[in-house]
């Protein structure tokens, strides 16, 4: 390369790694894999120590990415926040232990290996043991201040345990100390709030992370407590007095995560302390296969000198600490041919692509289906049907296509026009400014009218036996159901029109709507299909309003003044029931005589299940999980979304994932449908 082009080549590279530090770090919208980014970094950073007369003071490979947002007050760490610098090959990780071997003069270093979770770097204040401050990592000098939201995180404690606390013996608390850690998301909790949103006919999120730190920088602090963030810390910052003074057993990191779980703080779940550079690779290696069990994203290891003392004298760069390292595991990808790309239409009409592939196994199972996002993910990756393309299980979780291998692309491989018009109803699509989305505008498509008849009768709605998809379909397509109410218009002599043998089946559905307009008044709000209201907060809007009629009434303060009600699911609750055709839905289930129920208790006191914590996993005979957890929530019980010590029992169906393995190497008891039942009386 000329002088001239490697100049060129280098602007290009600082461009592209800004815009992704962009999409990252502010917007939490990557639009390449961590790996993909770090190949642009590391040849950034070896042109610049090339050619050191085009390196620029602010290179983006000498500073931390910066997360600071307009809406948050500015903090200064005391102790400037660092990130890591990453590698991919055992090779690096050994030439890293090389560098501190000749540092030190010593081959036998100990270390401590930590899971790496995917997840926003923070760094929380406790001050006489009271939390005062939680802040972003920033710029790595100074974060936006996030302590309002960091506060609806569960396990935070906003005390630190001293010695003799309750139930606890606590340890010596320093007068300031900052401890710094990663805030996350369980997969389950993830899974969720993906579920609600495809109910809800809205795009899932990509991955727990991208979800994490956008809830994270949320201004409405009642929107960050719905999402159930955890909180994990393992790192100290600033400390009066040092930290292994004031706890003079705190002098290595093994004893530091030994001193957080005194304070109460919740901590990593395993670790391991190794000595060499062969016994650290091993417990990597044991890592990336135990990772799975995990109920988070772990995305690599982290390997730091375990003695503080020699943290100290190996010092740091502008960057990052000398004394650590992330070992990143390879991304789980397959490659596989895209047959087709399907659209399907959700109840809010948005057109959401679906690839269709050639079946392969990807993490354990095989994968046949993958998300393509939407219609700007599609002409920026350049995904073709009959391409071969790259699939990686997005946070572990979706399996999503990530690339295409361009060297095997086929002449007959043409680009991808996304449909000018809806494939069901033939309504010309719309785009609105600012969304990313392609919708179908008309509501009474047949597709938009089936998922929103679908949510109403199913589960989690008001829970109509006899009535799935494939009845549903039937009705629509026969124009007997065009809209909710007209399931309760429904005509026994039309049913019976619709084959043999009927009559029995006709008159068994005919009585499960009936009862159906007695459902518990939650079932009724979440199956209206209101936008950004799964179940929870159907219950909490049922408790607050006590009636359908009350709540299509219902003014932003009220809305506003429910715990787990934040600003963007009252604006959506009023702009709802502001829609003519809504509250006419609303007047019509009424005059056709549905009159929902308060939720029940069983008689006897609080439930024969109340003060136990229950996690589900797997597929169960013959109850769906939203069946479960409404039999656990009646009988007084609660249900979690991942395994702790804490929990009471895993309730275990066919293909149980993580959650079995990790409830078994805690000694949670596993319990299957029959004893579940047994439990409750049946």
């Amino acid at each position: 390369m000329t002088s001239a082009e490697v100049h060129e080549r280098i602007a290009d590279l600082r461009a592209q790694v800004a815009r992704h530090d962009e999409l990252y770090h502010r917007q939490a919208k990557p639009e390449v894999t961590d790996f993909e980014y770090d190949l642009l970094k590391s040849e950034l950073a070896g042109l610049e120590a090339k050619y050191p007369q085009f390196k620029a003071a602010d290179s983006p490979t000498t500073r931390v990415g910066d997360d600071r947002l307009e809406g948050f007050a500015t903090y200064r760490h005391r102790l400037p926040m660092q990130s890591l610098d990453n590698t991919y090959s055992e090779a690096d990780l050994r030439a890293f232990h090389q560098r501190l071997v000749n540092l030190f003069g010593l081959e036998d270093l100990a270390y401590v290996v930590e899971p790496k979770i995917d997840g926003v770097a923070v760094s929380l204040t406790y001050e006489k043991g009271a939390l005062v401050r939680a802040v972003t990592r920033g710029s790595g000098f100074e974060g936006d201040e996030i302590t309002a939201n960091a506060r609806t995180i569960r396990t935070l404690p906003k005390e630190l345990k001293r010695p003799g606390s309750k139930g606890a013996k606590g340890a010596p608390v320093p007068n300031v100390v900052e401890i710094r850690g990663e805030i996350y998301m369980t997969l389950a909790e993830f899974e969720r709030i993906n579920h609600e949103r495809e109910e809800a006919g809205e795009a899932p999120f990509a991955n727990p992370r991208n979800l994490t730190a956008g809830t994270i920088k949320q201004l409405d602090t009642r929107e960050v407590a719905r999402r159930k963030l955890e909180i994990v810390l393992y790192g100290s910052g600033f400390c009066d007095p040092a930290l292994d003074h004031a706890a003079a057993s705190a002098g290595t990191q093994n004893a530091f995560h030994g001193l957080v779980k005194a304070w109460g703080l919740p901590s990593v779940e395993r670790f391991w302390t190794t000595h060499g550079i062969d016994e650290t690779w091993k417990a990597v290696q044991e890592l990336d296969k135990l990772r799975h069990s995990f109920a988070y994203a772990t995305d690599g290891a982290v390997v730091k000198l375990d003695s503080f003392a020699q943290q100290r004298e190996a010092g740091s760069t502008a960057k990052a600490p000398r004394w650590a390292i992330a070992y990143k595991f390879a991304a789980e990808r397959a490659e596989t041919r895209l047959k087709a790309i399907t659209v399907q239409v959700g109840r809010t009409g948005v057109l959401t692509p679906v690839a269709e592939l050639e079946p392969v196994l990807l993490a354990g199972t095989t994968v046949a289906r993958a998300t393509l996002h939407n219609q700007d993910e599609i002409a920026r990756k350049d995904i073709r049907v009959g391409d071969f393309v790259m699939v990686e299980k997005a946070g572990e979780v979706i399996p999503a296509v990530v690339g295409v291998n361009t060297a095997r692309r086929l002449p007959e491989c043409v680009a991808y026009v996304f449909p000018a018009v809806c494939p069901v109803c033939g309504t010309r699509t719309v785009r609105y400014e600012g969304e990313v989305a392609v919708r179908c505008p008309n509501v009474n498509c047949p597709a938009q009218v089936r998922r929103r008849v679908q949510h109403f009768v199913s589960k989690a709605g008001v829970d109509v036996e006899g009535l799935g998809e494939a009845m549903v379909d039937t009705l629509v397509e026969k124009g007997w159901v065009k809209s909710i109410p007209d399931l309760y218009r429904l005509q026994r002599d039309d049913l019976l029109l619709l084959g043999k043998s009927v009559e029995k089946s006709t008159d068994n559905l005919l009585a499960a709507l009936e009862a159906s307009k007695h459902a518990e008044l939650w079932r009724f709000i979440n199956g209206l299909g209101i936008p950004h209201v799964g179940a929870s907060a159907a219950k909490d809007l049922a408790g607050k309003f006590g009636s359908l009629e009350a709540l299509t009434e219902a003014r932003r303060d009220d809305l506003l003044a429910i715990a787990g009600i934040g600003e963007t699911m009252a604006d959506a609750i009023i702009a709802h029931f502001n829609e003519p055709r809504n509250r006419a839905l609303v007047s019509q289930l009424l005059t056709l005589g549905v009159a929902p129920a308060a939720p029940a208790r069983p008689p006897g006191g609080p439930g024969q299940l109340s003060g136990r914590t229950f996690v589900l996993t797997g597929t169960l005979p013959t109850l769906s999980r939203e069946e479960a957890a409404v039999k656990i929530d009646a009988a007084g019980g609660k249900v979690s979304s991942s395994v702790s010590r804490k929990t009471s029992y895993v309730l275990a169906g066919d293909e149980a994932g993580s959650k079995l393995e990790k409830a078994r190497s805690l000694g949670v008891p596993v319990i299957d449908e029959r004893e579940f039942l047994q439990m409750l009386g049946g």
